[in-house]
């Protein structure tokens, strides 16, 4: 069930008005909220409505167990297998055609022949997702940050439909608490959440789709029949698109969420006018970021143990950050590039000798530059389907200029001009925007809202295209 569409129009409107209207009586509204999310998750496919429920009893047992028990070897025990379960469904769904494709490679390099088949495994939508919230909910109550909670209560914050596909990733001390007691339907930032809706289905559905049919899909699909100026736009324009989608997802679940009277925290902020990569990751995907930084790169050290070790703590994390989002190797890559960048700027600040200059115009201009054209060749890899693709794309980059290029067109320069600059704007924008809108008297307001729909409804091409990070 995609966000911008008539059917979730008809779901959202009829879990609207209930959901409030059960909210002051927490038994009733619990099991409701529960049933709402398993609806929305079978529109995808009701059998992964089972692996839903797995991963809700798994991880509360688990909860459970690891807070009654004292003796710390054996919580240790049952820290491990929480994490075994978790990540060995993760990786039976996500990885297993992935790693028995690359040993059947491997073995066939060497001349031996390997009788093991792929399976062609559907993969779950959202499963990294609320895989990742459930690990976050039994790690942290092994670290006697958070405290088990009631099976209703933990079933609505792992399938909460919001965030249930594509995040964003919401920590059981930002969501849980929020399910203790009823909300307050005078306090809803309705401004806000209609800000935010209206927003993401611009982002999403004129400036991503658009990108997509006319130049990405057609530049990556092949890039040999293409100039290098439509290859470069073609790379520029993915930049745009990923944001816009991802962004766009995530600023149409923040704002349902908050209609339905809860906070989620925010997942981008301006990623493309960071001044360094390690800007870049405070920027981009935030949720994902904090949570490997607490789960992984803490976990494995940090910064704890020298210079060398923290290299390797960084490389790894990212490492195992590009492969989450994909069971591929173009996925490690795209991890790699981002881990090596991190790492070497973190050796220059760290050299002998070295001191911050201050930050003039002109050179906080070119470190957002350099960041911005970093960040591009990496989603290179992301992007392409294999190395060969990737390389393929990368020669054609430099070898056809001067070629004909009719789809670096005036329309797919102002989409990425658009999304580029919106990253610009003044943060107390989207702020006045909201206070204005808010003194707006109730038919005013639909009025904006219904002229909005129907201006994005035109500018978008027929049909919506799926979230990227619904594969992931």
């Amino acid at each position: 069930m995609l966000f911008p569409t008539a059917t979730f129009a008809i779901f959202f409107m009829l879990v609207l008005p209930l959901s409030w209207l059960l909210m002051p009586r927490g038994e009733r509204w619990r099991p409701f909220i529960i049933l709402a999310s398993f609806v929305f998750y079978a529109g995808w496919d009701w059998r992964f409505c089972f692996l839903l429920a797995f991963s809700i009893a798994w991880n509360q047992v688990f909860a459970i167990a690891l807070h009654n028990r004292r003796d710390e070897r054996a919580r240790k025990w049952l820290l491990a297998s929480a994490l075994t379960g978790n990540l060995g469904v993760l990786a039976y769904f996500k990885y297993y055609d992935f790693f028995v494709a690359s040993t059947n490679n491997l073995f066939a390099f060497v001349g031996v022949d390997v009788p093991i088949e792929t399976r062609s495994i559907v993969l779950p939508v959202g499963i990294s997702f609320f895989t990742f919230m459930g690990i976050a909910y039994v790690v942290d109550v092994y670290r006697h940050d958070f405290e088990p909670v009631g099976f209703g209560k933990f079933a609505a914050y792992l399938s909460f439909f919001p965030h249930l596909v594509a995040g964003p990733i919401v920590r059981p001390g930002e969501l849980i608490p929020q399910l203790e007691s009823p909300r307050d339907p005078r306090y809803v930032d309705t401004s806000r959440a209609f800000f935010l809706i209206g927003t993401g289905l611009f982002m999403k559905v004129v400036i991503a789709n658009y990108l997509a049919a006319n130049i990405v899909d057609e530049v990556f699909g092949a890039p040999d029949q293409h100039s290098s100026l439509e290859v470069l736009v073609g790379i520029y324009a993915y930049s745009v698109q990923i944001y816009a989608d991802f962004f766009g997802y995530t600023n149409m679940a923040i704002g349902i969420a908050l209609l339905l009277g809860f906070r989620f925290p925010q997942n981008f902020d301006a990623p493309y006018s960071a001044t360094s990569i390690t800007d870049f990751w405070r920027r981009w995907h935030m949720t994902l970021s904090r949570w490997l930084r607490d789960y992984l790169y803490i976990p494995l050290g940090g910064n704890r143990g020298g210079k060398l070790l923290t290299y390797r703590n960084l490389m790894l994390t990212m490492l195992i950050g590009g492969l989450w989002h994909g069971a591929g190797w173009t996925f490690v890559a795209w991890g790699a590039i981002h881990g090596s960048a991190l790492c070497a700027e973190r050796w220059w600040r760290e050299r002998p000798g070295f001191v911050e200059r201050p930050w003039t115009r002109g050179r906080r201009a070119w470190h957002r530059f350099c960041t911005f054209q970093v960040v591009c060749f990496a989603w290179i890899f992301f992007r392409s389907d294999s190395f060969a693709d990737a390389w393929d794309l990368i020669e054609r980059l430099f070898t056809a200029w001067g070629e004909p290029s009719p789809l670096v067109t005036g329309g797919v320069l102002t989409a990425i001009a658009v999304g580029v600059g919106s990253q610009y704007l003044p943060h107390r924008l989207p702020l006045v925007i909201m206070a204005r809108f808010s003194r707006l008297p109730v038919p005013a307001q639909a009025a904006v809202l219904s002229l909005a729909l129907l201006v994005t409804h035109a500018m978008g091409p027929e049909g919506v295209a799926p979230f990227i990070y619904f594969q992931f």
